[in-house]
């Protein structure tokens, strides 16, 4: 499924997180530094950044979970500081560490977990909503990774959540399991949930973010579409070939062209031939300033 990238003009009225000059410091150490952030509704924004960035320290400010030292930041319309359990109701949290419901089954989670919400959704219709009906009746302690991870999103989604926070939802997880959740997270966005998430996988992003804002040193650096964040689609291309005199490389700003000048040389294929463009993981390096 490839996201629409339609929010370039949206303004801050239609965001689910608005967040300005945030500050939050340890024993005098800025963790988060002046930040500013804009998530759209509707949309799902992938945060990213190295660790000690300050992606947690945020995520955690805009949950509710912890205090800030300084700036604005409005969480569904609401501080999320002085918040009560009707605006936390709005809310779905599904992190990394959840807590241990190993004893219960997958039913029996659910069902317990729905009491908390003023108005859940139906217990079985989530658990079929993320692909657990085959285990409905199988103790939590006895699912796979991917399972578990199913199941804590069915928890993070149970109370109807406007928005939905997903830390590192497939670590851990094998190709299948991930290509599979996915698609979970792709379905939830179309049903019109606003979800941030954080992962430290660059392809998880770029397959599933409208957007993508990259944290260093306690501040966004940069915020666009995987295709242009750090100006990537403005990168030249990189033509590589080999022939009888070797190797062959050459940046190009128009490849197409290049090729066809190639291949009229070559007089038709031309040997070993790749053309590339930077990868989000070369253009996130850049932004965090990795070597």
């Amino acid at each position: 499924m490839t996201p629409q990238r339609t929010h370039s003009a949206r303004t801050r009225v239609e965001s689910a997180i608005a967040v300005r000059g945030l500050r939050r410091s340890y024993r005098g150490r800025p963790a988060v530094d002046g930040l500013d952030l804009d998530v759209y509704r509707g949309e799902i924004f992938a945060l990213l950044g190295p660790n000690g960035a300050g992606k947690t320290t945020t995520t955690e400010i805009l949950e509710g979970h912890r205090p800030r030292d300084a700036g604005e930041v409005a969480v569904l319309g609401r501080d999320p500081a002085g918040a009560g359990p009707a605006w936390r109701a709005r809310i779905g949290i599904v992190l990394q560490e959840s807590a241990d419901v190993a004893g219960l089954t997958v039913r029996e989670s659910v069902r317990h977990f729905a009491h908390y919400y003023p108005k859940p959704r139906d217990p079985d219709e989530v658990i079929e909503a993320v692909g657990l009906t085959d285990r409905r009746n199988t103790r939590a302690g006895a699912l796979s990774g991917g399972e578990r991870r199913r199941l804590d999103v069915a928890l993070g989604i149970l109370g109807r959540p406007e928005l939905l926070f997903l830390d590192e939802p497939t670590t851990g997880f094998d190709p299948k399991a991930r290509r599979r959740f996915w698609s979970l997270i792709a379905g939830l966005r179309e049903a019109g949930t606003t979800i941030l998430l954080t992962t430290h996988y660059l392809d998880e992003a770029e397959r599933l973010a409208d957007r993508v804002g990259v944290i260093r040193s306690g501040r966004v650096v940069d915020v666009d579409t995987p295709e242009r964040l750090g100006g990537r689609h403005l990168a030249r291309a990189v033509l590589r070939w080999r022939d009888a005199e070797g190797a062959h490389e050459l940046a190009s700003a128009e490849p197409t062209a290049d090729v066809a000048r190639l291949a009229a040389r070559f007089g038709g294929e031309i040997p070993h031939l790749t053309v590339t463009r930077p990868s989000l993981e070369d253009v996130y390096l850049d932004l965090i300033g990795a070597d």
